[in-house]
């Protein structure tokens, strides 16, 4: 009989595995899992202690109850290096386990990611006496939705522990991890402060960080209603997203959740890369390292800041009563209602300021579960555009209100995926002080942006609504095609205090390379912070 499916932490289906079943009498049964994955054998019904190998992944033990239905998917982790931090943010002096997975010993080091990487401290090499003994293990099904739950096996004993404070200093820190034989995988840990240091706070696009990590084989991008019932083949066949013409990515009910408690690999940052190097890569140019550009930056033209998560907004650990001015940056696309009600009361009643540096912000409403997970309520779209919104202007819009209530600007697909520079529309705003331009002028051509270059203005770009406040002005806008470039605008708001948008996914990436986006960007924070 038909028992279930072997696949690996990308839920593609592994053949030659071989499994060993045996009962609660010590009775055994062989079989091996077929091309698809598939693992046939003639059993009795029972209780079975399961005993998975497969050259280049981690040998496992499993329990299943047979016959099972639904039918049970035994998942192995490929052999590699892979870490995280657990929780992924904490304050000054708080403690997060770091979470790491290696056949082989291995090296720790933390580091601060600023202007340059600064070595903060060695945490020494870990291995253990048994074979593979810091090797984790992934739990069988669908663990996006639940987590991996690594270091929860095998590390009972104290001895173990592998906890480390929050540092002094709040920032973006990495850790790296490498081993003798030469692999390395760094990963990213949100260091908040224990209390305010700077009248500028910075947030962390952690929510969509998330929302795109794919480890375990979903992602909102990939199965986000759910992993199919069996594993994937090939993608470019099987999957809707490439095989379906008229399928869209977001066209369920509803949506399972995708849990925080696992790695990132495309937050990952080479040991040896530089904030003024190329962001290489199809996901690193909209995640943590798009976003470590704006972080040094920052820091070159000396402005303090403090950084947090995005959760930590959610979850009142930022207070933004303490700070001046709120910045987000690159990709915040995933927003609970609780955080964008929050800084609206405080930009529009409270006295307070915003600097959106990114593009596609605040687009999807999400729901952040006790148990460490989240749920993006996507709704049951056929495109999106406005029609395919069902005459929404965004996600968000459909559960809430546009964005760009609060923002000045909305996502919309034209433009996206590609790259350009900005036209100056108004030369006369004090944004323009001191970079020479005249309007008609163009700037923003250099970018480190490697997906989409071309400029400051692309990737996701956003555009003046219906639903834009009556008096903003837009004072430059990207050249992208079909009228596709980002809408940069600033305007004031009842408080008597003011936003600042430049609606574009590229524009952080062409800060430390561009002057004329770096001066434009200085200008502002020098005012926002008066």
């Amino acid at each position: 009989m038909l028992v279930g499916y072997v696949s690996d932490e990308r839920y593609v289906g592994l053949p030659d595995a071989v499994l060993e079943f045996i009962n609660e009498r010590g009775e055994s049964w062989e079989a091996w899992s077929r091309a698809s994955g598939a693992v046939y054998v003639d059993i009795p019904a029972g209780n079975y202690r399961v005993v998975i190998q497969k050259p280049g992944y981690g040998s496992k033990l499993s329990q299943v109850t047979l016959p099972a239905d639904p039918l049970h998917h035994f998942r192995l982790l490929t052999d590699g290096l892979l870490g995280y931090a657990w929780p992924k943010w904490v304050r000054s002096g708080e403690s997060s386990e770091f979470r790491i997975h290696s056949v082989e010993a291995y090296k720790l080091e933390l580091w601060r990611y600023g202007w340059e990487p600064e070595f903060v401290r060695s945490l020494g090499w870990h291995d253990e006496h048994g074979p593979r003994a810091v090797m984790q293990s992934t739990p069988d099904g669908d663990y996006t939705r639940t987590g991996v739950e690594w270091n929860k096996v095998g590390y009972a004993n104290s001895v173990h522990s592998q906890h480390i404070p929050g540092e002094d200093r709040s920032g973006l820190y990495y850790f790296r991890a490498s081993t003798a034989s030469g692999r390395q995988f760094s990963f990213p840990w949100i260091v908040a402060p224990a209390k305010p240091t700077a009248p500028m706070a910075v947030l962390a696009s952690n929510i969509t960080w998330n929302a795109y990590n794919n480890f375990g084989g979903r992602s909102n991008y990939i199965h986000a209603d759910g992993l199919p019932p069996t594993p994937t083949i090939n993608s470019r066949t099987e999957l809707k997203r490439y095989s379906d013409a008229g399928h869209f990515t977001w066209g369920a009910d509803d949506y399972p959740p995708l849990s925080f408690d696992r790695p990132e690999p495309f937050n990952h940052i080479d040991f040896t890369e530089r904030i003024t190097d190329p962001i290489e890569g199809r996901q690193a140019c909209h995640l943590a390292p798009a976003e470590w550009r704006l972080l040094g930056w920052l820091e070159k033209q000396g402005f303090d800041y403090d950084y947090y998560a995005e959760t930590q907004l959610d979850g009142g650990t930022l207070d933004l009563t303490k700070y001046r001015v709120l910045v987000t940056t690159v990709h915040p696309e995933y927003w609970t209602r609780r955080m964008y009600e929050r800084v609206k009361r405080w930009v529009f009643k409270e006295g307070g300021r915003l600097i959106y540096l990114g593009g596609n912000g605040l687009n999807c409403e999400i729901e952040l579960l006790a148990n460490g997970s989240m749920i993006c309520h996507n709704g049951k779209l056929t495109g999106l555009t406005v029609a395919g919104l069902g005459g929404y202007e965004s996600r968000y819009a459909m559960r809430h209100e546009s964005e760009a209530n609060l923002l000045g600007v909305v996502f919309t697909p034209t433009g996206a995926m590609t790259g350009a520079p900005y036209r100056v529309v108004d030369a006369s705003h004090w944004a323009f002080a001191g970079t020479g331009l005249k309007t008609g002028d163009i700037f923003g051509e250099k970018s480190l942006h490697m997906r989409c270059p071309g400029g400051a203005s692309g990737h996701e770009t956003d555009k003046v609504s219906p639903s834009s406040p009556a008096n903003l002005m837009v004072i430059a806008k990207g050249l992208n095609p079909d009228d596709g470039g980002a809408e940069m605008l600033t305007f004031d708001t009842p408080s008597g205090e003011a936003v600042f948008s430049v609606g574009s996914i590229n524009y952080v990436a062409s800060l430390p390379v561009d002057e004329q986006v770096s001066r434009i960007t200085v200008n502002v924070l020098r005012r926002f912070l008066e």
